[in-house]
């Protein structure tokens, strides 16, 4: 694959992923902790990167310990990308991504670097599946060094985002960042009809 593919992966991975999306609630859950906020943009960014590194890794043996398909996968991970694409489109957060519950936990919570910001907020089952998915693109190990990058480079972008939380929460309006969560949802709902269709064209050719 060339660079434009790898720049794709790294669109579509960063609009799942979404961390300019989850600065309302990265400022709420840290409401009452400001002084740490560095510390747990940090750590946050640092998981989602090990979150994606184990999922790189280990993708394809969970896939195949459970007699999955890559195809069967990537029309479920397609549709799983589709729902959450539509609730990004109406400028919300679906519950693929978090619960009421889990909020209410965060906010008794004295860490919520891992969960649930960076687990299932930010490297949920949307973002598990779209780096499987990537994962099995790649067919040689110089494919999952780049792949590996891209990942890391989003992790490093959720680090800025939540570093800069404060700053970007008081410039940008609740408008802005719906109409940026809105074109971000509409990319990710193109990528996830890309994923049904090929997974469709190899499990019934005679679709094709």
């Amino acid at each position: 694959m060339d660079w434009t593919e790898y720049t794709r992966m790294f669109v579509g991975l960063f609009a799942i992923v979404s961390p300019h999306g989850m600065v309302p609630l990265f400022l709420s859950f840290t409401e009452n902790i400001k002084s740490s906020r560095p510390r747990i943009a940090k750590v946050t960014a640092f998981s989602v990167g090990v979150i994606f590194t184990v999922t790189i890794l280990l993708g394809q043996s969970i896939l195949n310990f459970f007699s999955i398909s890559v195809d069967a996968f990537r029309v479920a991970g397609g549709i799983l990308l589709m729902t959450i694409a539509f609730g990004m489109l109406e400028a919300r957060r679906g519950r693929t991504r978090h619960t009421p519950e889990e909020d209410e936990e965060a906010m008794d919570s004295a860490s919520v670097s891992v969960v649930p910001l960076a687990m299932p907020l930010l490297a949920g089952p949307g973002a598990i599946s779209t780096v499987i998915l990537f994962t099995n693109q790649t067919n040689d190990v110089g494919g999952k060094l780049a792949l590996f990058a891209v990942c890391q480079i989003v992790a490093l972008m959720v680090w800025v985002i939540f570093h800069f939380a404060p700053q970007i929460g008081d410039r940008m309006s609740k408008t802005t960042m719906n109409i940026t969560t809105r074109v971000m949802g509409l990319i990710l709902a193109a990528m996830s009809v890309e994923f049904i269709v090929g997974g469709l064209r190899n499990l019934l050719p005679g679709l094709a």
